[in-house]
């Protein structure tokens, strides 16, 4: 009688002995710097590319990193207030070119939803809707949430936001799903973006762009390749929203402009007495 469950052959060990010899020698990797240091190895031998090894490298320290190594801090966060009119939401809106945002009522600790920049155009045509009634609910996660743990809740609850928690329960910041994918595949940029070292630069759909006041003036020169020349030679400043301020001779105010080596700076916010954003753009020949 054949027997019913016959054993299953050894799979044929096709390794030569010096392959053997050398795997003995040289085990895999038992950590995660040796898997890198064998990732860039591969790269070096043709065995991957370049982009593959980064992404690779990318997941396996994403493993170990949490939302608080990634969130925007709670101080960068742009906020909407439930208590503002609707052309201010609006013109917020507008000017910072995201598609959602956190709102709080009373003070900023206190996010009672997300808004969805598309479900803000809805009033224009139901002006009687309440904006309490387009408000997504808000996900908290504590700032030693995984990332690969994040990752997973966003795909599965179809949420690319999240408001991050430290350890005594104020608000630390915000992660978003592309922060975190930003760990694999890299910076992700829209074909305005002008790379970032310090400070922020970005386009906005109508071809201006957004500039931090804390932006270091060389970098700001840089990106639009000019010189900015003071009133005063003697005067050194660091950030473009100090030179700015001093040129004008006061604190500026939202709403504010200045025409400085030929662009625009049109103060778009402001916080604790200095400007925290500028919209900028060339000026028009015939204005020049």
């Amino acid at each position: 009688m054949s027997d019913p469950h016959p054993s299953r052959p050894d799979r044929e060990d096709k390794r030569t002995f010096l392959q053997k010899l050398a795997e003995f020698i040289h085990p895999g990797p038992d950590s995660t710097d040796e898997l890198i240091a064998t990732l860039a190895e591969a790269e070096d031998n043709d065995i991957i590319g370049a982009e593959s090894r980064r992404m690779l490298e990318g997941v396996i320290r994403m493993a170990d990193m949490t939302a608080g190594d990634v969130m925007v801090p709670a101080t960068q966060m742009e906020l909407v207030n439930i208590a503002d009119p609707y052309d201010v939401m609006m013109h917020g809106v507008i000017d910072t070119a995201h598609s959602r945002f956190p709102v709080y009522e009373n003070e900023r600790e206190n996010i009672i939803g997300i808004l969805m920049a598309k479900d803000l155009l809805k009033l224009q045509r139901a002006p009687e809707l309440n904006i309490r009634a387009l408000l997504r609910s808000a996900v908290f996660v504590p700032e030693s949430k995984g990332l690969n743990d994040l990752l997973r809740d966003f795909q599965a609850n179809r949420n690319h936001m999240a408001i991050v928690i430290d350890e005594f329960g104020r608000v630390a910041g915000l992660v978003t799903i592309e922060d975190v994918l930003e760990e694999i595949v890299g910076e992700i940029e829209d074909e305005f973006d002008i790379a970032e070292d310090e400070g922020d630069i970005y386009g906005l759909a109508d071809r201006t762009y957004r500039v931090s006041g804390d932006t270091p003036i060389e970098r700001v020169e840089s990106a639009f390749g000019v010189r900015f020349t003071g009133t005063d030679p003697d005067d050194e400043f660091d950030t473009i929203g100090g030179l700015i301020a001093h040129e004008m001779g006061h604190v500026p105010k939202r709403g504010e402009r200045h025409v400085l080596a030929g662009f625009n700076f049109v103060v778009m916010l402001t916080q604790g007495g200095a400007v925290k954003w500028f919209k900028v753009s060339p000026v028009p020949d015939e204005s020049a």
